[in-house]
């Protein structure tokens, strides 16, 4: 190495500490200049390196059809450079300028990554040319030798770090070791391998890694309980660029290149950086209905937007919500090779104080008192489970590990959740790293109606043990359906395991308040419960009250009902609605009473999800027992159409359409439309000043698709009076 590049190599080192001899090593971007001759000593004259071995050319056949890419599953990734899977072989051809003689030719190959390469951190690697590979180690061997030319089988470890690796030849001379310069060109990603069975993330079944590792659209669940709704998500994890953007984001986190073959680290520092709470990571989350200077969490409809957006400009982008954040966590996973996918947990606890409980204080009238309930119920929440070996816990807690990138709790000081592993939280083992008491309580909550007596005294009228996590779901794998999961993060409600798993909970030191310090009597003689009817946004409905005495008594109730638009997360925005009638339950009978809902009591002010809550209370004025019951609704919400004209061939010209018809009273305003389809189109966006009341919007564009296969196009339509409107369409791109 000459002197001025040491000196110029001291400039830019950054200052050293006492305790380390070198920086840390966490750029997977940053590079080292590496010698192509290093000198044993002073070079004899007339020393010449062309008398020696040189290297000519190095073939790394990384087209999407050669034989690497095919064997390792990574053809579909829009890049140039190879991507293979750690724990498999692949294979690159060396020309020399002369036959290689293995007696007395030496040669090496050296993979680097990073800034300061050390051989015992894994970031050199360097790698003798020998006869015989090892499953799941380092190694490299000639398999077919012509010409000037030898071909290597190359043999990456099982649990080699995940990254941009660079390749170096290196040839031994008796004076120095010569290496071939710098090329970008034979950079090599290794990723995570769910094929190979030494990898922490393998996965046995073919059919789920296709879907949780290759597929790149998914399904978001929403709604609520009573009313479930879908929607497609674009992934695009294979889309150009976008694995340099997720690489960049462990750089962001700042994550030691020596710990990036772990998955579990990966997905712990993932789940921090993709909010942007305390380390200005990937998505700014809103909740409060306005996203003036950014795009509303509901008009996305894929990660591959977001994720190009933070790579290139550095900031958070605005805005997400929990099926953002997990849509794009999802991306992250799948494009390192990490099995994935998104789950969606309907009537989700946000415990504030992880007491197991949420509490609900009603006022003496018997309605929610919203100024000291803290605690709330997300209609739905979504987060996502990655597939993993858990060596730092015993036998038995690996395989799919809840990660959730939503900030709702801090753990450890940032806004971060998991790898918790499900099977862990299924048994009330919350005592295993990271954060299963937040997500047992997730699901498994009980919600406490109580109420303040005059006197002081806390008197609790309803314990509703089985209102929360009533269902948990995912997309079925190979097909767009639903596929409940509930039984994998608990035992049937109100089995012997179930309360045996609530113990075990307990002991591990989740706080479960029991009902003995307070009056408790449950109510028996009379039921109520409400339904409400189905309903399309713009138009009236009704909400029905149902009693059932079974006692032989007449009794009068006192009932009242309160209307709310909220946001998903079961946070109140406002109080639409409210009426109180008095119901007469005769003897051993049921009786209805109906409420009804006019559209111009809620339309001004609904918001993105169209979603209502309603209370209903009742006082039986006899006995001065309160029934408490409350419920989610979420309003039918207009479609998009998307239709294709002419035929679909990859790399040609075809027409798509989208239609949408406005269903309100009103003229909507700044109307934004999307389109996007992996493998067809890249987003496009159009505006619309207006779409007066009934009439139709059509948006005719053109593509020329890529990719052959069954593909999807996902369109969405934004405006401050009408959000959450989705459309989708497969189609069957032909083979040219």
């Amino acid at each position: 190495m000459s002197e001025t590049m040491s000196i110029n190599e001291e400039k830019k080192r950054p200052p050293l500490n006492g305790r380390r001899a070198l920086p840390s090593n966490n750029s997977n971007d940053e590079e080292n200049e590496v010698p192509e001759m290093e000198a044993f000593g002073l070079l004899p004259r007339g020393f010449n390196p062309k008398d020696y071995l040189r290297v000519v050319e190095i073939h790394m056949f990384k087209e999407p059809h050669e034989i690497n890419k095919q064997q390792h599953h990574t053809d579909k990734y829009y890049s140039p450079k190879l991507i293979v899977r750690r724990g498999q072989s692949f294979q690159i051809q060396i020309d020399f300028s002369r036959p290689y003689n293995p007696e007395t030719d030496q040669v090496w190959l050296e993979y680097l990554i990073g800034r300061y390469p050390q051989q015992n951190k894994g970031t050199y690697i360097p790698i003798p040319v020998g006869n015989v590979l090892k499953p799941g180690e380092w190694g490299a061997k000639i398999t077919h030798k012509e010409n000037n030319s030898i071909r290597l089988s190359i043999m990456s470890s099982s649990t080699c770090i995940v990254g941009k690796f660079r390749l170096y030849v290196a040839v031994w001379t008796p004076f120095g070791i010569l290496r071939t310069h710098r090329n970008s060109a034979t950079d090599t990603y290794i990723l995570f391998n769910p094929w190979c069975q030494q990898d922490a993330v393998y996965l046995d079944d073919e059919k789920e890694r296709e879907e949780y590792v290759l597929n790149d659209v998914g399904i978001v669940f929403h709604g609520n309980i009573n009313d479930i709704k879908s929607r497609s998500w674009s992934y695009g994890q294979f889309e150009e660029n976008i694995l340099d953007a997720c690489l960049f984001l462990m750089d962001k986190a700042e994550l030691e290149l020596s710990g990036r073959g772990n998955p579990i680290k990966i997905c712990r520092v993932a789940s921090a950086v993709i909010n942007s709470r305390d380390d200005n990571g990937v998505i700014a989350g809103s909740w409060d209905n306005a996203y003036t200077y950014g795009v509303a969490p509901s008009a996305w409809t894929g990660s591959v937007d977001i994720l190009l957006e933070y790579y290139s400009s550095k900031q958070p982008v605005r805005y997400g919500q929990c099926w953002v954040f997990a849509g794009v966590f999802n991306t992250f996973l799948r494009c390192l090779g990490i099995p994935a996918r998104l789950v969606t947990n309907y009537s989700s606890a946000h415990d504030n104080n992880a007491n197991l409980q949420l509490d609900f204080f009603l006022d003496h009238e018997g309605k929610v008192d919203t100024k000291i309930t803290k605690d709330s119920v997300w209609n739905y929440h979504c987060w996502n489970e990655a597939w993993m070996t858990r060596p730092d816990l015993p036998v038995g807690f690996g395989g799919w590990q809840v990660v959730d990138g939503t900030p709702q709790e801090t753990s450890d000081g940032m806004y971060r959740c998991g790898p918790a592993s499900v099977q862990a939280i299924k048994h009330g083992h919350v005592c295993f790293q990271f954060d299963a008491p937040f997500v047992y309580a997730e699901v498994n909550s009980d919600i406490v109606y109580s109420r303040r007596e005059k006197n002081g005294t806390q008197v609790i009228e309803k314990i509703d043990t089985t209102h929360v996590g009533q269902l948990i779901v995912t997309k079925e794998v190979g097909g767009d359906g639903m596929m409940e999961i509930t039984e994998e993060y608990k035992f049937q409600e109100g089995s012997e395991e179930e309360r045996l798993a609530l113990e075990t909970a307990v002991m591990y030191g989740i706080k479960k308040q029991s009902a003995q310090d307070t009056m408790y009597q449950p109510q028996t003689d009379v039921d109520m419960d409400f339904q409400v009817q189905k309903a399309v946004l713009g138009s009236d409905f009704k909400v029905t009250i149902t009693f059932r005495n079974k006692s032989h008594n007449y009794y009068t109730a006192t009932t009242y009902l309160s209307g709310n638009i909220v946001f998903y997360t079961g946070v109140t925005k406002n109080e639409f609605k409210k009426d109180s009638f008095s119901a007469k339950l005769e003897p051993s009978s049921s009786s209805s009473f109906d409420v009804v809902i006019k559209s111009s009591e809620y339309l001004s002010d609904l918001l993105d999800q169209a979603s209502f809550h309603f209370f209903v209370t009742a006082r039986i004025n006899e006995t001065g027992k309160i029934l408490a019951t409350q419920k989610a609704t979420v309003l039918e919400i207009p479609t998009l159409r998307i239709k294709t004209q002419g035929e679909m061939v990859a790399g040609k010209e075809m027409s798509v359409t989208v239609e949408f018809t406005n269903p309100l009273k009103q003229t909507l305003e700044n109307v934004t439309l999307r389109l996007e389809g992996p493998g067809v189109l890249r987003t496009m966006k159009k505006e619309f000043r207006q779409i007066p009341a009934n009439s139709t919007l059509i948006w005719e564009l053109k593509c020329i698709p890529k990719q052959p296969g069954l593909r999807k196009l996902i369109a969405s339509l934004n405006c401050d009076a009408l959000r959450h409107v989705y459309g989708e369409l497969r189609v069957q791109i032909q083979k040219p």
